[in-house]
């Protein structure tokens, strides 16, 4: 107990199932006595994944206003507050655009936190589907980049892909958050030390990565719904995220990743898509009861003009079956990444 926490960096691009497995190796840990904590990362407020861990019962923090590398100081802050819980684990999920974590947040924990903290192997997360369906250059750029600099590789959803696309010299594993499959031997691999760190940090174009950010814009709301009649959260979630999926198809958007989370006083639902025309992963209390007072947030990365996404989603809001005040609401492309620290000389 009076080790340092585990710190555990899991990255991967939008949709790639971060959280999903975050919170299942969260529940593996829990079964075994281990306390954990997560960190979440994002461009803008209002977090879906924030209060889907909450809702799990894990303690939780976020940094907002950018991602790990420009709020470093942010991320220790929130990592330390979490210390206080005196968790044996602490999962930090980065903004899933995001690369060059080696040289902006790994390098620096290392340098100025190392005997805070035991920091484990940068995992990078798959989703086989996207990897076979890579035609945006944007998209793509990100995508590489992550796979450079990761430590190890896991491909996700292999209860749908038992056979994923290898990416050219990586040893992958493949993990299903749905079924359990391999997440306790990732767990045991990135806790044992046994995994060998990159020696060398991947160079990166910061214009070029900043101009593939800029392709994405960035939604996230709020908003308190009263529903007239009361309905379930599923029945909440469900009609708007097919009729955002539907608007925004029509007016060209490319969805990279809408989810949407529903909590009212008879249970949670989330649901979330990686694509167009996707069906909906959907977790939470389907069956729960029909509740008036609901308390919904959507987060929305998709490649479009940002006044338009904006103007979809909140026509959606506004048809929703009662009264919706949005608490809040944003929509804008990511500013040029401007990390705090960036090592670069040596290697880990």
């Amino acid at each position: 107990m009076n080790e340092p926490p585990h710190l555990l960096v899991v990255s991967g691009f939008l949709g790639s199932g971060k959280t999903t497995l975050i919170l299942a190796a969260a529940r593996i840990l829990a079964a075994r006595g281990i306390r954990c904590a997560v960190i979440l990362n994002d461009q803008g407020e209002s977090l879906v994944d924030t209060e889907l861990a909450r809702a799990r019962g894990f303690a939780a923090g976020e940094v907002t206003g950018g991602c790990f590398c420009c709020r470093f100081s942010e991320l220790m802050r929130i990592a330390d507050r979490l210390r206080a819980d005196a968790p044996q684990v602490i999962f930090a999920e980065p903004v899933g655009s995001c690369t060059d974590l080696c040289a902006t947040v790994l390098r620096p924990i290392e340098e100025a936190y190392g005997t805070a903290f035991q920091l484990g192997p940068l995992t990078v997360l798959v989703d086989p589907e996207r990897a076979g369906q890579l035609d945006h250059p944007d998209i793509e750029f990100l995508f590489r980049k992550q796979l450079e600099e990761a430590d190890l590789v896991c491909f996700t959803k292999s209860d749908r892909w038992p056979q994923p696309p290898q990416p050219g010299g990586i040893a992958a594993r493949q993990v299903s958050a749905l079924t359990g499959q391999g997440v306790e031997a990732w767990l045991d691999e990135v806790l044992s030390g046994s995994v060998p760190l990159r020696g060398t940090i991947p160079d990166l174009d910061y214009e070029r990565y900043a101009q593939a950010e800029a392709a994405l814009a960035w939604l996230n709301a709020g908003a308190a719904v009263v529903t007239e009649p009361a309905v379930s959260p599923a029945m909440l979630v469900g009609p708007l995220l097919d009729r955002l999926d539907r608007e925004l198809t029509e007016a060209g958007i490319l969805i990279v990743h809408l989810k949407a989370i529903d909590r009212t006083a008879t249970g949670f639902v989330k649901a979330a898509q990686c694509a167009n025309g996707q069906e909906p992963a959907v977790e939470g209390a389907l069956d729960a009861s029909p509740a008036r007072e609901h308390r919904l947030s959507i987060n929305l990365r998709a490649v479009g003009e940002p006044g338009l996404v904006l103007s979809v989603v909140r026509s959606a809001l506004g048809d929703l079956p009662g009264r919706a005040d949005t608490l809040r609401i944003d929509c804008f492309r990511p500013a040029a990444p401007k990390p705090e620290r960036r090592v670069t000389g040596g290697s880990r």
